[in-house]
């Protein structure tokens, strides 16, 4: 397996295995980094708030042409109806499928046929959608697709390997090196010890992170009936963002982290809530959103929040 990007190349073994590319919605690879034919799999569609779909996500799209094989993926998007005659965009919403593995199978795998290049998402999620895919459209290991979607929707309970994998992911969440561990390890069936260990190594790194965040949890502040707020802009030790919002959701129904430039807002998958719709986004899943801190009082507002709801967030 090798990287795109200008990552380490390896052994003559992995010749046989495609490049992996890391994207997101807000930050794409160069289409001319990435080589021959290329699938994209787990990456969202830019929305507004990423600089919009015109200037992310299309200008990628036309730049790869011919060599986008296909683009699989499952949050929601106003542009997604766009492409629903281009049969390389397989593409869905968050309600219809919680996670992206599901979407891919053997058939899928065989329609498109030899690729070069696979595109993911860095988390749970988009590299076992990697390594499925690798592995012609066969799960890494019976019940992966029940654990991305536990992961992916926070509902349900992942089994041990996939807690282990996603809490090194929250470890490390900029750790190169690590996704490809996890790739590997997915594509081997976890059979693979000496990357097992590696991975276990960087989940234990997220201890600390979990404590603090568990700590900085106790500051949060009601900002009305159903949504609690905490300001952490400037705290000086690691957090994990994804446990603080589901730990403010143990408090309420919607929960709001506010750091230097941002708004997050996270509701339970299954709370009915569409984000999306509230704030007018093109795109992203309907129970988290991120927004510019600039626009908090329109946010608090939308959320039914009181006028001096602003006033009651302090940085812990």
């Amino acid at each position: 397996m090798r990287w795109a990007n200008g990552c380490r190349p390896l052994g003559q073994s992995d010749l046989n295995l495609p490049q992996l590319a890391i994207g997101t919605p807000r930050k794409l690879p160069k289409a001319n980094s990435l080589e021959g034919r290329v699938v994209v799999l787990d990456v969202a569609f830019a929305g507004a708030q990423a600089g919009g779909f015109d200037k992310v996500t299309l200008p990628f799209i036309r730049n790869l042409g011919d060599r986008l094989r296909a683009w699989v993926d499952h949050h929601d998007h106003d542009q997604h109806e766009r492409f629903k005659n281009d049969p390389r965009f397989v593409l869905a919403t968050k309600a219809e499928h919680g996670a992206c593995p599901e979407m891919i199978d053997v058939a899928l795998v065989e329609r498109i046929g030899p690729i070069d290049t696979v595109c993911c998402h860095n988390d749970f999620d988009g590299l076992a959608s990697a390594a499925k895919w690798i592995r012609g459209g066969v799960e890494p290991y019976p019940g992966c697709d029940a654990d991305a979607r536990a992961i992916d929707t926070r509902l349900g309970e992942p089994s041990a390997q996939a807690r282990t994998i996603d809490r090194a992911l929250r470890g490390r969440p900029r750790d190169f090196a690590l996704y490809e561990f996890v790739v590997r390890a997915l594509v081997s069936g976890l059979s693979d010890r000496i990357l097992w260990e590696h991975i276990e190594s960087a989940a234990k790194e997220l201890e600390p992170i979990e404590a603090e965040t568990q700590l900085v949890s106790q500051k949060y502040v009601p900002l009305s009936d159903t949504v609690v707020g905490i300001d952490v802009t400037g705290h000086e030790r690691a957090l994990d963002k994804t446990l603080l919002l589901l730990l403010g959701q143990e408090k309420s129904t919607i929960s709001l982290v506010v750091d230097r430039d941002t708004v997050s807002i996270a509701a339970r998958f299954d709370s009915g809530i569409n984000f999306l719709q509230l704030f007018g986004a093109s795109g992203g899943m309907p129970t988290r959103i991120s927004m510019p801190r600039s626009r908090m009082t329109q946010i608090l507002e939308a959320l039914g929040c009181p006028k001096t709801a602003a006033a009651l967030l302090d940085p812990v």
